[in-house]
Parts: C-alpha cells; structure tokens; sequence
C-alpha cells in the first residue's frame, strides 16, 4: 500500500469518510490458532475474555509481556472451529516467538497456524454496506451482522472470511482471501464507482481523527493498558483473575492506578482553525 494513489492524502480522507474506501492491508497477518484446548492457550497471552466469545464474535486485545508493556495491539474473532488473530505489518517477528513460547509452556492440544501469503482488503465508509450488498454471493442479513463479528462469506465468487471492522471509525470491513485472489476481489471492490483505493497517509489520519492507537506512536512494550486506555480490552473476569502473561504487572497497576499510573494516553479536540 503506498502512502496515497493519484488524489492526494487529504482527498483520500475525506472519499472515506464520505463514500467507500479499500485499502490494501495484506502486509498484517492473519493467524489461526486450532485445537480443542484453543480458547485456554490463547487466554494464556490475551487479556480479552475468549471464552465469553459467541461464534462469530471478536474483540480488539492486546499481546502484553512479562512487564506488563504491550508487545501489539490485535483483533481475535471466535470463527467456529478455531480462533482468528490479525497482527500488526512487521510484528511476526517478535508476535509468534511470544506465542510459541506461550505454547511451548502449555500443557494442552493447542497449535498456532500463520496465514503467510493470504490478502487482507479493508473496505471502510458509509457506503461499504451498499457496495457488499451488492457483490455478496447470498443474501446476508445485515442488520444481524453487527460490528466486531465474522463469517465466512464468498465475494464475487471468492472465498472470504469477512469481520465487520476496521481501522477508521467508519463502517466497514475486513475481507482476509487466499493470497492468488487478492487482486480479483480488489478489482471486483473497486468497480463500484463508490469505491476508490486508499493509501498509508489517510489511513493514519482517519484512525487518528478516530481516536485509535498505533503501535509505536500511541502505545509499546513500555506502555501498558491502563496508560494507553485500552483497560475496556481486559474481559472483566480477566481482570479478577488473571492468568495472562503480564496479569500481575498490569493488575497491580489497576488497583494502585493513582501512584502507580504516571501517563496517560489523551486525545486533543481541535475548537476552530489555527491562525
């Protein structure tokens, strides 16, 4: 993805907000995490509450480290007969290892399984819905595929698992395709006259007008939940009991948040144009 196509950065932002945008995130990384003992490893290394996950239901998490500090910041959706994670561009490097490492110390049927080469399209605005609606293979009830769930769906023919989420603040969704399809769904996306690609620069401005963190600008492995704001990411019985790499670095901060909290993520509202 380039950081922007023909029109601009500040164009590109204001087509998203306005019409569809597709971006080409195929450099995050899709992860499925199998076995019958699944929702017990993962719960290992994520603070969210998967075993409160319904199928089809998914939550933004973090990956914490032994100090409590944030190695990423993911998104994991109960997909059935395993659990999907999508990571961060560049953080396979040190994401996997962590889970390995995790897994290594881990008595039950669990296994970790990397989707190297698969295409992830974004597709985010208030016309997205209009656009899937109308290359959807089956009729979908929309209205019922709310935001933060999955499910497998084809796309012009093509096999996608599809979340209703994204990185925007807008509608949208997240289509993750075998890798040869990739450039068929963007093309068949792109068609529709609603829909224009968009590059790295809006994309930054749009998740930072929405108030959304960036690894390495908002938060990292020093920074952990409560600092970044992110508490609402911790289930509310992982927060009472623990369990996870980190839980005793960042529970302790929870309950001591006046001594023990000294920064603290903010957002600035702009009240009119600069001079």
């Amino acid at each position: 993805m380039p950081l922007y196509y023909a029109d601009g950065i500040m164009k590109e932002h204001t087509w998203c907000r306005e019409n569809a945008g597709l971006f080409d995130v195929s450099h995050m990384l899709g992860i499925k995490i199998t076995g019958k003992d699944r929702v017990q490893y993962a719960e290992r290394f994520l603070p969210a509450g998967i075993k409160e996950l319904k199928e089809g239901d998914g939550q933004l998490t973090s990956i914490p480290n032994a100090n409590g500090g944030l190695i990423d910041d993911c998104i994991v959706t109960n997909a059935g007969d395993h659990l999907f994670l999508v990571i961060n561009a560049g953080h396979e490097d040190k994401d996997i290892p962590h889970m390995q490492a995790v897994l290594d110390d881990f008595e039950g049927s669990a296994a970790i399984e990397p989707q190297t080469g698969n295409g992830i399209l974004a597709l985010q605005g208030p016309k997205a819905i209009d656009v899937m609606t109308e290359l959807a293979d089956e009729a979908v009830d929309w209205e019922n595929f709310r935001f933060m769930t999955g499910r497998d769906l084809k796309i012009s023919g093509i096999d996608c698992f599809v979340t209703r989420s994204g990185y925007t603040g807008e509608d949208g969704f997240e289509l993750s395709c075998a890798g040869s399809d990739a450039a068929a769904l963007s093309n068949s996306i792109t068609n529709n006259k609603a829909v224009k690609l968009i590059g790295l620069g809006a994309r930054d401005s749009l998740r930072l007008e929405a108030g959304l963190c960036l690894y390495g600008n908002d938060i990292d492995d020093e920074t952990n939940p409560i600092e970044a704001g992110l508490l609402w990411t911790i289930g509310k019985r992982r927060r009472e009991e623990g369990g996870f790499v980190g839980s005793d670095k960042i529970l302790a901060v929870l309950a001591d948040r006046k001594n023990l909290v000294t920064k603290k993520r903010v957002g600035l509202t702009l009240a009119g144009k600069g001079k």
